[in-house]
């Protein structure tokens, strides 16, 4: 970071100085990606200045890298003109994006703008969920009709892939009416002889998806296929489209981080998707950590009143209270551990609903075997402490049945919300501390309170 730091400072000494020929080279030696971290670090008058300084093509790139709210206030901030031109520049479905976060007379300004196919193309894109695969597709793809020749089919590449500069990933085949009827890969195209129909030798086997298709579905698909784009299509298998692997990642990597937050207790769907909580409005943050932690607070108060309902245990034998954040703790842990492994495994499809009780099963004895061992632990750690030998087995055995029991709860609940539609990353930290808690409670200190009454 000391590199980014000492190039964000001699930028900012060019701003001061007016060297705007200086500034201009500095600035074109970078990446666009490290531009946009850049970027992120300057104060908004010095993004202005440096966003008008460098190449528009450069300038599109940029904006394609920065977080959704830094794209909108650059281009609400630049010439309305300049703006229209850098968007016209960006991916389709990038630039959907990007309008799509605006207010809906600003992007309606750009749209009005823009060249007119460029704009009917998005306006397209617009209409779809941007969680769906219309949503995030391009509608650039490279098709060619099923009665063409290979050579035609090459001449037809060649011309689209120029006048278009569109990425080929696969060539797929369509016929008239633009029904998706076949894909066919270059290789295929250029060792085969020019004379036969691309009928002949396209592949009818297709992996494709619905442009209503949600985007968890679309990355499984490209999980299990390991395609680099997959065709998009509409009820009537009309090509719409094509999604790529540079937006499956950003797919997984926003679930991946949606998986996070949920699993620590904080809101993800909140309805203003662009206000990020770690750099957004104060407002949001405290309204995404908020809610669990109010069930959390419910759920020790729980543990409270069960805890003041044993005072006569904790007089009569103190030291017993000592031992409650140990039990707690352990058992809170290896709770995670069960909510962790089996929220992956589904997420993954390691683990399905039919495959449930044999996990289940196996962590239950996971959970038990760990319980004993550690149980063992604490009775001679708290017999020499103590010189008490019934009341390290009796935390022992609370100890042993802890575990286990958070083990099962940890297992079992992801299961019971997946069957009840509910994501079971909301299962995580905050559903495990609370149980754990409550039952860990009520387990230790009936134990010895059925100690003291025997003794």
């Amino acid at each position: 970071m000391t590199n980014l730091e000492n190039t964000i400072d001699r930028i900012q000494e060019l701003i001061d100085s007016g060297a705007e020929q200086q500034l201009r080279d500095e600035l074109n030696t970078y990446h666009s990606a490290d531009l946009a971290d850049i970027f992120q670090q300057l104060k908004p008058e010095e993004r202005l200045k440096c966003i008008t300084e460098i190449d528009e093509e450069k300038a599109a790139d940029v904006i394609e890298y920065l977080p959704p709210q830094l794209q909108v206030e650059i281009l609400g901030d630049i010439d309305t003109t300049l703006a229209s031109r850098l968007i016209s520049k960006l991916p389709h479905d990038e630039a959907a994006d990007v309008l799509g976060d605006m207010e809906e007379d600003e992007s309606q300004a750009y749209l009005d703008k823009l060249p007119q196919k460029f704009s009917s193309e998005v306006r397209e894109l617009l209409t779809y969920n941007e969680d769906t695969a219309g949503g995030i597709m391009t509608p650039l793809v490279m098709t060619v009709y099923d009665n063409m020749t290979v050579k035609e089919a090459l001449e037809t590449i060649r011309i689209k892939a120029e006048k278009e500069n569109m990425e080929l990933y696969y060539v797929y085949v369509v016929d008239k009416h633009n029904h998706l009827v076949g894909v066919v890969s270059l290789r295929t195209l250029i060792t085969t002889p020019m004379h036969l129909n691309i009928s002949d030798i396209m592949s009818k086997d297709i992996v494709k998806i619905h442009v209503d298709d949600y985007q968890g579905h679309i990355a499984d698909i490209f999980m299990k296929y390991q395609f680099n784009a997959l065709p998009v299509v509409d009820l009537y298998n009309h090509l719409k489209g094509i999604v790529t692997w540079d937006d499956v990642q950003d797919i997984v990597e926003e679930e991946t981080t949606d998986e996070i937050l949920t699993s620590s207790g904080i809101v993800t769907d909140l309805g203003d998707e662009d206000d990020d909580i770690l750099t957004g409005s104060l407002a949001h943050s405290i309204k995404a950590r908020t809610p669990w932690l109010f069930i959390t607070l419910i759920g020790e108060f729980i543990a409270v009143t069960i805890t003041s309902k044993y005072d006569k245990t904790f007089s009569a034998l103190p030291v017993i209270a000592a031992f409650m954040p140990l039990l707690a703790g352990l058992g809170g842990n290896i709770g995670t551990q069960s909510i962790t492994l089996m929220v992956r495994g589904m997420s993954t499809g390691q683990i399905t609903l039919s495959s449930g009780w044999h996990h289940i099963m196996r962590e239950t004895i996971t959970g038990l075997s760990i319980g004993f061992i550690f149980g063992m632990l604490v009775t001679l750690v708290t017999w020499g402490w103590q010189h008490n030998i019934e009341l390290g087995l009796i935390v022992g055995i609370a100890m042993s049945l802890n575990m286990t029991i958070a083990t099962m709860i940890g297992t079992c609940t992801p299961l019971v919300l997946k069957k009840m539609k509910i994501d079971p990353a909301v299962a995580s930290g905050p559903v495990i501390a609370t149980t754990i808690d409550v039952i860990g409670l009520a387990v230790y200190l009936t134990l010895v309170t059925w100690y003291l009454i025997n003794l």
